[in-house]
C-alpha cells in the first residue's frame, strides 16, 4: 500500500513539474521524478508480480527499480545543488556521475552473488540474512543517506538566506530530506541487525520504515512542487504591482514629457508595451531625464520623489529581467544621456 501510494505522489509530481517547469532549461528534478516515480510503480506488489516473471523471475525487477531510484535520487541532488552557489568539493563529489556509476556497478555486481530465488515481494525480509543480499542494500541507502544529507544541507542553508514565502520551498526540502537519512539509517540498521541474526532490533525498528518513507517522499514532493507554485505567485504579485506602480508614475510622467519629450513621444508604441516591465522602466527614465536636464524647469513633490524611489526600487530588485539592463541605464540618466 504504501509503495503505491509512494508512487501516486510522485507521479503527481511528475505532472506538475511538466506543467510548470517546461521552460526550464535544468530539468533535473523533472528527469529525478520520472525516474522515482517508475522506480517506486515497479515496487508495487500488483506490478512487481507482472514484470518480475517477464525478466526471468529472479526477481531482477528489484535491480533494476533500485538502480532507477538510485538514479532519481542522483538527479535530485544534482537539482538541488545548482540551486545553490555552496558548491564545495565534497558536494560535487557526492551528487557526481563517477559516484553515481560506481554505486551503480557496485549494486549490479553484488547482486548477481545474491541466491535470489523466485519472485517475492519482500527481497530483504527473504533473503537479507545473506551478507550480499545485506551488502546490496547497504551500498544501496548508503549512497541514498549521503545525497540525501547533501540535499539536507543545501535546503538549510537556501531556507536560512531566504526569508517570507521562498522559505517555504526549502522547508519542505529540509524537512523531507531529513526523514529521508532517518530512513536511510533505519534500512542500515535493519540490514546489519538481519545478517548478524539482530532479529528483535530488526523488527523493533522495522515500523518506523512505512511512515518514514511516507513522509520522506510527501515533504519532498511537496518542496518540489511548491517551487513553481511559489515563483509563479512571486511573478504575480511583481506584475501586478508593476502596472500598479506604472499607473502612479502616468501622471508625473506626463508632466515630464510636456517639458522634455522622450522616446515616448517619438515611438508612440514605445509608451504603450505590453511589457510592464519595459514601460515602466521607460517612465522612469524620461522622468529622471526630465529632472535632471537643465534645460528644462520641471519640479516634483515629495510624495512624487517617494512614489518615483519605490518604482525604482522594485523595478532594480531581484527576479527581473530588466535588473541588468536598468543597472546600465541608470549610469547614462545620472550622465545625463537621453533614452
Amino acid at each position: 500500500m504504501i509503495q503505491a501510494l509512494v508512487a501516486a505522489l510522485m507521479w503527481a509530481l511528475v505532472a506538475s513539474l511538466l506543467i510548470f517547469r517546461r521552460k526550464r532549461a535544468d530539468r533535473s528534478i523533472t528527469y529525478a521524478s520520472a525516474s522515482i516515480a517508475v522506480a517506486m510503480t515497479l515496487n508495487v506488489d500488483a506490478i512487481y508480480l507482472v514484470t518480475d516473471p517477464l525478466l526471468g523471475g529472479t526477481n531482477v525487477t528489484t535491480l533494476v527499480a533500485d538502480g532507477l531510484l538510485m538514479i532519481g535520487i542522483f538527479f535530485l541532488g544534482r537539482g538541488v545543488m545548482k540551486a545553490d552557489e555552496y558548491r564545495p568539493k565534497l558536494v560535487r563529489a557526492v551528487v557526481g556521475i563517477p559516484a553515481l556509476v560506481t554505486s551503480l556497478l557496485a549494486i549490479t555486481t553484488i547482486f548477481m552473488f545474491i541466491d535470489r530465488g523466485t519472485t517475492t515481494t519482500r527481497f530483504m525480509i527473504d533473503f537479507g540474512a545473506q551478507p550480499a543480499a545485506a551488502t546490496y542494500s547497504i551500498i544501496n541507502f548508503s549512497y541514498f543517506f549521503l545525497v540525501i544529507t547533501t540535499m539536507m544541507i543545501l535546503a538549510a542553508r537556501q531556507y536560512l538566506r531566504s526569508s517570507g514565502i521562498q522559505r517555504l520551498p526549502a522547508g519542505l526540502l529540509s524537512l523531507g530530506s531529513a526523514f529521508g537519512g532517518a530512513l536511510c539509517l533505519a534500512v542500515l540498521t535493519m540490514d546489519v541487525a538481519h545478517v548478524t541474526g539482530q532479529l528483535d532490533l530488526m523488527r523493533a525498528v522495522q515500523p518506523a520504515y512505512e511512515p518514514l518513507s511516507l513522509l520522506a517522499f510527501l515533504f519532498l514532493c511537496a518542496g518540489f512542487a511548491a517551487q513553481p507554485a511559489v515563483r509563479r505567485a512571486q511573478h504575480d504579485m511583481r506584475r501586478k504591482r508593476t502596472a500598479g506602480l506604472a499607473t502612479q508614475l502616468v501622471p508625473l510622467w506626463k508632466r515630464a514629457s510636456l517639458v522634455r519629450p522622450g522616446l515616448s513621444q517619438a515611438d508612440p508604441l514605445a509608451a504603450s508595451a505590453d511589457d510592464l516591465e519595459s514601460r515602466l522602466h521607460r517612465e522612469i527614465v524620461e522622468i529622471r531625464d526630465a529632472m535632471i536636464d537643465p534645460r528644462v524647469a520641471f519640479e516634483i513633490s515629495a510624495a512624487e520623489r517617494a512614489l518615483l524611489d519605490r518604482a525604482e526600487s522594485h523595478l532594480l530588485g531581484p527576479d527581473t529581467r530588466a535588473t541588468r539592463t536598468t543597472s546600465s541605464l541608470w549610469s547614462r540618466v545620472d550622465e545625463g544621456g537621453s533614452s
